[in-house]
């Protein structure tokens, strides 16, 4: 089987590392993070001098006719760059529910850089159960009044809309009576208290205070919309897993780069033989991570591929986190050094959409629960 790249994939990427390399380093990342937390030029760019925002869509909505595949690539660049734009968000996410509903006006949208999403979709009590779902929405005239709070949304500061799970129908944790609702973000109604997240983000509690909606707000059937939100959930987690891969290599690279130069005894330390098996073991975590989105890329929609992915790349994201910080020693965790940066976007994304033990929990549950 061939896994390399098409002559289109591979100019994708080149192109959007040479622009982040040229545009977004570690110092013009962190004047955006101290700022609004994502930089609309950059995402302008992206979609008119770039046009990553159409790579997974079809041609002939405008798109490069990609896919998941797409999404993997430029989320491992984007990884490597700890890009606080919301490709995640709004392409992933937000463009996986317009394409799986028929929302064409809503891709072209996204493509243009017109539309950014955010999706709430966690409780405070849903520990990682996209089931567990507490916001209620109710038929009003011909629309709809929603009522609930969500939690950690991220990206919800600057979304131009917010993709809200609630519940018409059934118990607060069963998967059927969950329905899906696109809503403009400052809706009367829709109250947030904005914060920024530990890896330079932002993110929003949203409360929803009988918020009324119109019809057409609903995104896809009434009380049947928990199969498409689990199975985009998956995809953003493939490409979250993606993105902890250019993460992991670049904690492996700048660790080597400081190890080469940081020198103790009359010597570098890299020379140590107890650092360079440490080294190793970074880089072999980063090799299996990209191994294993791969994997769980071209298995997509298989859900006990993705939590096997999400699971083995959450032990090497805390691995590989640990290792470069205690390389680095106390400085590692300084506002200067990059490294410290990708550390806490390490342990945010081992916990984004499930946490280890979370997915672990779901494989065995999806590969042995039948024959248990």
């Amino acid at each position: 089987m061939d896994f390399s790249y098409t002559e289109t994939q591979t100019m994708v990427r080149d192109t959007l590392a040479r622009f982040l390399a040229d545009r977004y380093d570690h110092e013009a990342r962190m004047k955006i993070s101290r700022g609004e937390g994502w930089s609309p030029g950059i995402w302008r760019a992206f979609a008119e001098e770039l046009g990553i925002l159409a790579a997974p869509f079809s041609e002939s909505l405008g798109g490069l006719g990609g896919g998941a595949v797409e999404n993997m690539i430029v989320m491992e660049e984007l990884g490597k760059a700890l890009v606080l734009e919301p490709y995640l968000s709004t392409v992933v996410i937000g463009g996986g529910f317009a394409r799986e509903t028929g929302r064409n006006d809503l891709i072209e949208a996204i493509i243009a850089g017109m539309m950014t999403t955010a999706f709430a979709w966690a409780e405070p009590r849903g520990r990682f159960d996209p089931a567990n779902v507490a916001t209620a929405a109710k038929k009003s005239g011909g629309g709809w009044t929603l009522s609930g709070h969500k939690a950690v949304v991220r990206d919800a500061p600057f979304a131009s809309h917010l993709i809200v799970t609630a519940r018409t129908g059934g118990g607060q944790r069963e998967q059927a009576g969950v329905s899906l609702f696109l809503i403009e973000n400052g809706a009367k109604g829709v109250v947030r208290r904005d914060y920024p997240t530990a890896d330079g983000g932002r993110a929003s509690e949203v409360y929803f205070e009988n918020a009324e909606v119109p019809g057409d707000a609903l995104l896809g059937e009434a009380d049947g919309a928990f199969p498409l939100v689990s199975r985009i959930i998956d995809e953003a987690t493939t490409a979250l897993c993606a993105e902890a891969v250019g993460v992991l290599r670049e904690l492996h690279r700048q660790t080597q780069d400081y190890a080469q130069q940081r020198k103790q005894f009359g010597q570098p330390i890299s020379k140590f033989q107890v650092l360079q098996h440490r080294m190793v073991d970074m880089f072999m975590e980063a090799e299996q991570a990209a191994s294993m989105a791969l994997m769980a890329t071209l298995k997509l929609p298989d859900p006990a591929a993705v939590s096997m992915a999400k699971a083995k790349i959450g032990k090497a994201l805390t691995l590989s986190g640990q290792e470069a910080i205690q390389i680095h020693g106390g400085m590692g965790m300084t506002d200067e050094l990059a490294v410290g940066h990708y550390f806490k976007r390490a342990t945010m994304i081992e916990s984004q959409f499930g946490n280890t033990d979370w997915h672990l929990q779901r494989y065995e549950a999806l590969a042995f629960g039948e024959a248990a």
